[in-house]
C-alpha cells in the first residue's frame, strides 16, 4: 500500500493475516481466516489456512534464498538498470540447484 506497486489483477496475491484490507486494494488475494473473539475456526477454515500456507511457503523459500545472496532485503544500491538481469541470474542459478540431486554425507 505504502510502496504504491500495482499488481496485476490477473495474479493471485496471496498473504500472511498481516495483510488486513489488502482485498479492498487487489481483490485476487488470498488472506488466512482468522479466529472469530470467543470461537474457533470450522474445519474447513483450518483447512483451507492450511492450504494457503503450503501454497505461501515455496515463495517464502524462494524470497529467502534471494535475500541470501543479498540483493534484496536492504536498499539496492547498484544501477537500477541492471536489477533486473542480476535478479534473472540468481533466478537461473536458483532453478539449476533445484535440478541437482541432494548432497548426501559419507
Amino acid at each position: 500500500k505504502e510502496s504504491k506497486t500495482r499488481i496485476e489483477e490477473q495474479i493471485e496475491v496471496l498473504v500472511d493475516k498481516g495483510y488486513q484490507g489488502i482485498q479492498k486494494l487487489h481483490g485476487k488475494s488470498k488472506i488466512p481466516h482468522r479466529k472469530p473473539r470467543g470461537r474457533e475456526l470450522t474445519r474447513e477454515q483450518k483447512q483451507e489456512n492450511q492450504q494457503l500456507v503450503i501454497r505461501r511457503i515455496r515463495g517464502e523459500h524462494v524470497h529467502r534464498r534471494l535475500k541470501v545472496w543479498r540483493i534484496i532485503g536492504s536498499c539496492y544500491r547498484n544501477r537500477r538498470k541492471r536489477l533486473k538481469l542480476r535478479l534473472n541470474v540468481i533466478a537461473g542459478v536458483h532453478n539449476y540447484e533445484l535440478t541437482l540431486p541432494p548432497l548426501t554425507s559419507c
